[in-house]
């Protein structure tokens, strides 16, 4: 593939018109090289797959690689940073043109760029089998903020509160959901060290949950309510035979942002509407000293969560 990758990479360079601040060395050499701010850096990075994350049959190369750049986008949103540069490796499909993957580059590119991401570097291979996409995420806190913000800070008694709308993720939004960079910073901003934990929804909110009440040491207790009260539109138009509570507690990657914070900040939160945060803002439920995840139903009852969401390895016991 050596012509054919060659030719791709020199594509992807001619796309870099300036190098963004803090890049010593972008892609050409065996390695990138990026200036460290006094922060430090963090670094995620996500592998999405043909078939199991994305349908080629369905969905367009610019889509596929516009989710492979948001969902590690979203992992900075979950810890309230700034994302500034990001590594694309691919495993390309044989029978791909160059235009394809072109148009795969391109899709990442348009979602890395509405947060002055750069793609510095990566690596390009092609087999006889589905895509396979790796993105490495490299960021730095933002300047003056409160960050990262880590999933293990909630305490007992804290309020929980989500971004947006779950469920029903598979039509569409798993593919053009934006990631809550901008809305993360807001919070940070304006929260400071009262944004105890947060973290995203990508497996659905009853795994997610219990991950963020695992690390924290303490449980969850959501309001049956307004778990509801959080369901997509489009849930309404193709019901089954599942609970709209069922579907936004299980059916995952909605890539909002799950938080806690102490009661007496909550007011806060919901003033953040007025800070540039255009989505809903809505209380959950709160943590609790008994471990696992709980829901409180609208009847009286209460009963244990279990997680359904998407799990690797689900058969062999693994978690994800």
């Amino acid at each position: 593939m050596a012509k054919g990758e060659d030719e791709l990479i020199a594509w992807i360079r001619s796309r870099s018109t300036s190098a963004p601040s803090g890049l010593v060395l972008g892609p050409g050499d065996d390695m990138a090289q990026v200036r460290a701010g006094a922060g430090g850096l963090l670094v995620a990075c996500d592998l999405v797959m043909d078939g199991v994350d994305f349908d080629s049959a369905v969905h367009t190369p610019r889509q596929m690689g516009r989710k492979a750049m948001a969902v590690n986008l979203s992992d900075c949103a979950a810890m309230a940073v700034r994302p500034r540069w990001a590594l694309m490796s691919v495993a390309l499909p044989a029978r791909w043109t160059m235009e394809q993957a072109q148009e795969l580059f391109a899709g990442a590119e348009s979602i890395a760029g509405e947060f002055d991401c750069r793609i510095i570097g990566g690596d390009t291979n092609s087999w006889d089998k589905p895509l396979v996409v790796d993105v490495t995420i490299l960021a730095e806190p933002w300047d003056g903020l409160n960050g990262p913000v880590t999933r293990s800070g909630m305490r007992p008694g804290d309020a929980l509160h989500v971004t947006g709308r779950l469920g029903g993720s598979i039509w569409e939004h798993h593919l053009t959901f934006t990631p809550r960079v901008r809305e993360a910073r807001v919070l940070s901003a304006a929260l400071g060290p009262d944004l105890h934990a947060m973290m995203d929804l990508s497996d659905g909110l009853s795994v997610d949950a219990a991950r963020m009440a695992a690390a924290s040491g303490c449980g969850v207790e959501l309001d049956e309510g307004a778990v509801r009260a959080l369901h997509r539109e489009v849930l309404r138009e193709k019901r089954d035979d599942r609970s709209l509570t069922s579907h936004v507690l299980d059916d995952g990657e909605d890539f909002e942002l799950f938080f806690a914070v102490p009661e007496h900040a909550s007011d806060r939160v919901m003033a953040c509407r007025k800070e540039g945060i255009t989505c809903d803002l809505r209380r959950i439920g709160s943590a609790i000293a008994e471990s696992g995840v709980w829901l409180k139903r609208m009847d009286g009852g209460r009963e244990r969560v279990e997680p359904r969401g998407w799990r690797h390895f689900r058969e062999a016991g693994g978690s994800a």
